[in-house]
């Protein structure tokens, strides 16, 4: 891999993280770590999730709110290569640091709710303030993120610090 240099661009990292809907969230409670795989919508420098109102997840956010959370996408077909040759596949990664936490106010979490509903079904319709009491809503706000893009022998970094 060339010498990495990282170039200041929210723009990009937002991008591959709207083109996307599973992420890795990364938590740590007491020295151990836990990795989930979700769902999440991205809107203005923060991941949004659901989840239910109990679990391992919700232990480790209480415990720790600081998280990583980390998409991947592959940009490319995987190619059988004569042996010796070097393994390469097209991809790009985002991964990203912040604060999780949980959002208590049952109008904020509906509107959260919500945005992530329509990221991944843009025609649902709205959900009532009822339903959205019956899980909870994470926001994991953003601090850096850094990203990569990798086409064949090129590399593009980037990295931006959010607020």
């Amino acid at each position: 891999m060339p010498n990495r240099t990282f170039v200041l661009s929210r723009r990009k990292i937002e991008t591959l993280l709207r083109g996307e809907t599973l992420g890795f969230l990364g938590l740590s409670r007491d020295g151990q770590p836990y990795v989930v795989p979700l769902n999440y919508a991205y809107a203005e420098g923060k991941v949004l999730f659901h989840g239910k109102l109990t679990g391992k997840r919700l232990d480790y956010l209480k415990a720790n709110p600081r998280v990583c959370f980390t998409i991947a996408r592959q940009a490319g077909r995987i190619f059988r290569h004569p042996q010796g040759a070097s393994c390469h596949v097209d991809n790009d990664s985002v991964v990203c640091y912040g604060r999780a936490r949980l959002i208590e106010d049952a109008e904020e979490r509906r509107r959260a709710l919500n945005i992530f509903n329509r990221c991944l079904q843009p025609d649902a319709p709205e959900i009532p303030l009822r339903a959205a009491s019956r899980c909870c809503a994470i926001e994991v706000r953003i601090t850096e993120a850094t990203g990569r893009q990798q086409r064949g022998t090129k590399y593009s970094f980037w990295r931006y610090c959010f607020a």
